[in-house]
Parts: C-alpha cells; sequence; structure tokens
C-alpha cells in the first residue's frame, strides 16, 4: 500500500544559468564593440576610457555561485586591436549542497592583436566546490596578459575554507598548435594547504601568464619584470619560449595584490590597469 511518504517530492533548487558573449572590431586604429550578447545572470557593461583599447566589465547578477550553477564567457577580439576585460567584484564560490559550480571561459585574439583577461579573486567558502576552464585561442603576433587569482575564505572572517574544493584547467593554443596547459586541483585536504612544495600554509595564490609575439620578445619582457618583482613575498617569474609565468602566494587578499598589481601593470597590453584593479 502506498504511504504519504511516497508522494513526498524533494524541490528543486533553483540554479544560476548565465552566459555572455563579446566580439571587436577595429575603426581608425581604435578597438569598439562590434557584437554583445548576455543572457541570465551574465551581463557585460563597457566604461569609458581614455584608451584606444576596449574595457568591458563582467557581472554575475546572482552575486556567487553554489553547486549546480553555470557561467559562461566569451570574448573575441579582432586583428590588430587591443581589449581589456575584466570582473565588477570578486566572485564567490558558495557552500555546496551537491555537484561544483561551473564557469567556462573561451578567448579569441586576433592577429597582432592584445587581450588582458584581467578578472578580479575568486574567494573559496568553506565546503565550495568549482569547476574552472579556460580555453585560450591566438593567431600569428596574438599576446595576452591573464591572471587568476584565489582566495580560501575571507580575510575579514579569518575563513580557512580547508574543504573547499577547485578544479582549474588551462589551454593556450595558437593557430590550434597548444603552447601551454595546466591543471591546478584542490581536495581540500591539510597536507596540500601545509605542504612547502604546494600552498606552504597561505591562503592566497595567483597564477599569471603572459604569451608574447615570439620568444624574444618574452625574454625581453622577463628581464624587465624581474627589476619590479619584491625582495619580500613568495613569488616567481620564468620564461620559455614566448610563454612567461609567474606564480604568486601571500597570507591576505591584500598582501596578493600589492604583489600583483605592479606585474599586471607591468605586462599589460593596455598601457593601464582598469579603475577596478586600483589600491
Amino acid at each position: 500500500m502506498p504511504t504519504d511518504i511516497d508522494h513526498v517530492f524533494l524541490p528543486t533548487m533553483q540554479r544560476a544559468r548565465g552566459a555572455g558573449r563579446i566580439s571587436t572590431k577595429q575603426s581608425d586604429g581604435v578597438t569598439r564593440l562590434d557584437r554583445l550578447y548576455q543572457d541570465g545572470c551574465a551581463k557585460i557593461r563597457l566604461p569609458h576610457t581614455h584608451s584606444s583599447a576596449l574595457e568591458a566589465v563582467l557581472i554575475n547578477t546572482a552575486g556567487g555561485l553554489t553547486g549546480g550553477d553555470r557561467m559562461d564567457w566569451t570574448a573575441q577580439i579582432a586583428a590588430d586591436g587591443r581589449a581589456v576585460l575584466t570582473t565588477q567584484a570578486c566572485e564567490r564560490i558558495y557552500r555546496s549542497l551537491g555537484g561544483p559550480a561551473s564557469v567556462h571561459t573561451r578567448l579569441e585574439v586576433g592577429a597582432n592583436a592584445h587581450l588582458d583577461w584581467l578578472p578580479q579573486e575568486t574567494i573559496l567558502f568553506a565546503a565550495s566546490q568549482l569547476d574552472r576552464r579556460i580555453d585560450i585561442d591566438l593567431a600569428d603576433g596574438a599576446s595576452l596578459t591573464a591572471i587568476e587569482a584565489i582566495l580560501l575564505g575571507r580575510d575579514a572572517m579569518g575563513e580557512v575554507a580547508l574543504d573547499a574544493r577547485l578544479r582549474d584547467n588551462w589551454r593556450v593554443r595558437r593557430n590550434g598548435r597548444l603552447i601551454h596547459a595546466e591543471a591546478t586541483r584542490l581536495d581540500g585536504t591539510e597536507a596540500e594547504r601545509k605542504g612547502l612544495p604546494l600552498l606552504a600554509g597561505k591562503r592566497a595564490f595567483a597564477t599569471v601568464l603572459h604569451i608574447a609575439p615570439n620568444a624574444d620578445a618574452c625574454a625581453a619582457r622577463l628581464v624587465h619584470l624581474r627589476a619590479t618583482l619584491p625582495e619580500e613575498g613568495r613569488i616567481a617569474a620564468s620564461a620559455n619560449g614566448e610563454r612567461l609565468v609567474v606564480r604568486v602566494l601571500a597570507q591576505t587578499g591584500l598582501a596578493m595584490r600589492r604583489l600583483i598589481v605592479p606585474i599586471l601593470a607591468e605586462l599589460s597590453g593596455a598601457g593601464s590597469l582598469p579603475r577596478l584593479w586600483h589600491l
């Protein structure tokens, strides 16, 4: 005989969905908007600047992400263009009741163009889960400066978010040829937080990737960059061919910003950082 409990259904949780796409064109030496698409909680705003580069601010109006939420961002930069993509605020990844939040970014940079991919930090809260993927395609002569920074918990609240989980995969190609790949994985274990080869007890970490048009240009960039690196702090830079990679560890988000802002200013193709990145 059926009972009342057989007719009890678990409620379907509302999930955030967002998709934003932007493409550019060149006009009189200035990079301008060509097409813009936004759906769901994904919004894109274009602030007025005094630069010939196009600046776009990506916004998640849901205010954060949790398990089952999905965001998709796509940008296409025309040949000879200059563009800067940033975010309005830090992305917050909240406690998951099942499964990860998913963020997928696709970036295409045309011949001899430059893109600054400068999202603000991602904050992982306790018991959060994030699955993120970045796919970047560069044409001949194109260059890129990209950053992804992670904060484990909120500084002001003294959180450590020990059980936060992260899957982060980068794939960068030039004309279809893979030139950079990396994967970051956090499983919420104490060993990975305290291990000297891993996070060494730090709560904030970042990767800055610069792809130059060629190896000679990359080597020259590294020489200039090393002259700006502070003596204090856990920070290192290396170059291999057309790739320049900077790794940063810090105890707090503010300490990390003070380390990475001069680096981004040095590597930016727009000549200056977005106002949202100013300390």
